[in-house]
């Protein structure tokens, strides 16, 4: 087994920190720096951070060495500047690109990765995918040019990493022949073991839901403020808990659909929380989970891992969810999780069903059971047993 590994992904960066947004960074560092003498990390920063260079960490026997700016982003740094708001930005895959390429992945630092390997610098290329949908782009252009690199990636990779099995479905949808797809191994997000702990029983806030997230109405914060508004006469006790930023104004506007609905003082919002464990240790007191995902054409939420719903396990938190993320099905199976339409008409039925306290009861120890192994190293350590690398 070779002895180095290259990592190529992204994050939020605000005021020179990496933040808790990215693709996989802390996950992965955490798994391979103590199995890996060399492991470099390409962090592409996400367009509207503080930032727009590429770092390159050095890390050797565990420890970080030093810090490196990439040459591509310092000379493309004019445009990166002025395109540096939170989209898809083509001047950032350039950089991310051209940044791969100078040391020596989404599908453009796959594809850097696959040019490397017809070089002989790299050996193995996984295609690790975090999202996806065959029809991600409103403009059609770029659209065919996103699914023709994924299809490049796919073929030409030496393994996938999906974490969802309905991203190969999405693939094939998309035309991609699955008998010249690379293998696929599905690698589901996870939890660090100090973010899978649940409170006793009898100290849950009564009534009390949790919504945990990025707060754009296609996640359906807004579903659970209206069926709120819906059940404070019934529970006068019900209280619901918003955690999740206010970019573009959201936590705003949900303030405001609050206070218009007469509910200001059972909806509590808590802001971004930046660590991971703390959040964990914030949300599990509350009884119960919402995630309403609205069904959205071609939604990328319809072929992801929903990480909302992985934390609220972790918690010990039973959940209601739609059947949008597939997920929620698998969670529902298990018995943790109702299945809801996404309104608030029936999302409203099943918190009455679900505060029947020998329903929750029931349900909360499936979660427990859903969340006790959901570990890094379990899904990385299954994934490279497959590859036959451990």
């Amino acid at each position: 087994m070779s002895n180095k590994i290259l990592i190529a992904t992204f994050s939020v960066w605000d005021n020179n920190h990496r933040t808790a947004i990215s693709g996989m960074v802390e996950p992965l560092l955490s798994y391979l720096l103590p199995r890996y003498k060399q492991v470099d990390l390409i962090d592409g920063l996400h367009p509207g951070s503080s930032s727009v260079l590429s770092k390159i960490e050095h890390y050797r026997d565990g420890s970080l060495k030093h810090t490196t700016t990439s040459l591509a982003s310092r000379l493309l740094f004019p445009l990166l500047w002025l395109q540096n708001k939170s989209a898809t930005q083509i001047v950032f895959k350039v950089r991310d690109f051209l940044t791969v390429l100078e040391w020596g992945i989404k599908s453009i630092y796959a594809l850097a990765g696959i040019l490397l390997r017809t070089f002989g610098i790299v050996k193995v290329v996984v295609y690790y995918v975090s999202d996806y949908s065959p029809r991600r782009y409103s403009q059609k252009w770029f659209n065919n040019l996103y699914v023709f690199l994924d299809k490049l990636c796919a073929k030409h990779a030496n393994y996938i990493w999906d974490v969802s099995p309905a991203m190969q479905s999405g693939r094939k949808e998309a035309g991609l022949d699955l008998k010249e797809s690379a293998p696929v191994i599905i690698v589901p997000n996870a939890l660090f073991p100090k973010q899978i702990s649940h409170s006793a029983y009898n100290t849950l806030i009564p009534h009390s839901l949790i919504f945990a997230g990025t707060l754009g109405l296609e996640n359906g914060p807004d579903l659970a403020i209206k069926a709120v508004a819906k059940l404070v006469k019934q529970y006068p006790d019900i209280t619901l808990h918003i955690f999740g930023g206010n970019e573009g104004g959201k936590e705003t506007f949900l303030k405001q659909m609050s206070k218009e609905l007469g509910i200001e003082q059972q909806v509590f919002f808590h802001g971004f929380v930046h660590n991971a464990e703390e959040l964990s240790r914030k949300i599990n007191r509350y009884m119960i989970g919402l995630a309403p995902y609205k069904r959205k054409k071609d939604s990328v939420r319809a072929y992801g891992d929903a990480t909302k719903l992985r934390l609220y396990m972790g918690a010990g938190i039973p959940t209601i969810t739609t059947a949008v993320p597939p997920l929620g099905k698998e969670i529902e199976k298990k018995g943790a999780a109702l299945i809801v339409e996404d309104n608030e008409n029936s999302l409203a039925s099943a918190i009455i069903k679900l505060f029947n306290k020998n329903l929750h009861q029931k349900m909360r120890e499936e979660a427990v059971k859903f969340g006790k192994n959901n570990t890094w190293e379990n899904t990385y350590g299954n994934a490279l047993s497959q590859m036959g690398e451990i």
